[in-house]
């Protein structure tokens, strides 16, 4: 492996404006930190056929504690380099870097070929904003099955540091489509055979209702079947969904609150709607 030892070179410093969004946008690459999240990233750069990691960065003691990530990069052709630790700070804006840092193309999925492969978990996020709240949301949709995870305009850009090190590596494991509108995402995923169930405290449908249904094989006989192939769709952190969202789906799900909090964020919210649907949709097959 090459050698960089100077965090004032021009190849630092490239690497480091990829934290920004403009040249994230110019080149077409983005960060991916940590063990976790380049783990995941040099294995589907494995799995091929399309190059997922341009370059890998790595400390003498990450590529010591992280012989496999360091080995399958060099094994698949991905351009790496020894760091000091003053080169790997210089590149990344995480106060405790962890040693290793791939940059990875920005290619996003498009809506077509998700629903040309008839999906039957959806999440889609309308307006959400914080990173670390869409990054949690596409995580979770990740570990519920999901098929893939649909941001509409407006909403922020997935390739943000924050956004991607929230993710914890499911950023590379599902297809992920960006800059849609949302009426036309609906209108989509409705065309492709999905309920479009918005998640919102003040839904006439209570989620356990919901849910109970399903448990019992009784769904049919509900204005939702859980069971079915369902998008749900997520509102913005502060805000919520605008009336526009909610007419847009298909029905209006509230998840109820047992406890004397006021309301779930957006990424806890997010985690129990996705499950209850994986739980039905396992449970229907």
């Amino acid at each position: 492996m090459a050698v960089l030892t100077d965090p004032r070179s021009a190849r630092v410093r490239s690497v480091r404006s990829l934290a920004g969004r403009s040249a994230r946008s110019r080149h077409g690459r983005f960060l991916a930190e940590g063990p976790q999240a380049v783990r995941e990233a040099v294995a589907a750069h494995a799995a091929g056929p399309a190059a997922v990691v341009l370059e890998l960065y790595a400390t003498e003691e990450a590529a010591q504690r992280h012989p496999d990530v360091v080995g399958s990069a060099l094994e698949h052709g991905v351009r790496t380099w020894t760091v000091t630790e003053a080169v790997l700070d210089a590149m990344t804006d995480t106060v405790t870097p962890q040693g290793l840092v791939a940059v990875c193309p920005t290619g996003t999925a498009a809506l077509e070929d998700v629903l040309a492969a008839r999906p039957r978990l959806v999440a889609l996020l309308d307006r959400v904003r914080d990173p670390g709240n869409a990054g949690t949301v596409l995580r979770a949709a990740d570990a519920a099955g999901a098929d893939a995870v649909v941001l509409t305009t407006g909403s922020v850009d997935v390739f943000n540091p924050k956004c991607v090190r929230s993710t914890a590596g499911s950023l590379f494991h599902l297809p992920v489509v960006v800059g849609v509108p949302l009426a036309d995402a609906v209108r989509a995923l409705r065309g492709a055979g999905c309920t479009v169930l918005a998640a919102d405290g003040s839904g006439a449908l209570d989620l356990d209702d919901l849910a109970d249904a399903a448990a019992t094989g009784t769904g049919t006989g509900t204005p939702v079947d859980l069971r079915a192939p369902t998008a749900w769709l997520f509102g913005n952190e502060a805000a919520g969904l605008d009336d526009a969202g909610r007419a847009a789906a298909d029905a209006v799900v509230r998840v109820p609150l047992h406890g004397r909090a006021e309301s779930l964020n957006l990424a806890t919210a997010a985690v129990v709607c996705l499950y209850a649907s994986a739980r039905a949709q396992r449970r229907g097959r």
